[in-house]
């Protein structure tokens, strides 16, 4: 398996990789959804932060609440 570390990807790869993931369709140009959701894929996207990063902010925050 290839790696999905943003050093390791493209923006456009990591649009696929999150696209496949979520079960999105391909072209993430004209689409909002990822930040609209309770995980913020699109910092993924921009190379901002890792999807572990991101998951493990949400199970941290999710966990407070409970």
């Amino acid at each position: 398996m290839k790696s999905i570390l943003i050093k390791d990807t493209t923006k456009e790869e990591r649009e696929k990789i999150v696209a496949e993931a979520l079960g999105c369709g391909s072209d993430c140009s004209m689409c909002c959804a990822c930040g609209g959701m309770e995980i913020d894929y699109q910092q993924y996207i921009d190379g901002k932060k890792e999807i572990s990063q991101l998951n493990a902010e949400y199970r941290a925050n999710t966990m407070i609440g409970h």
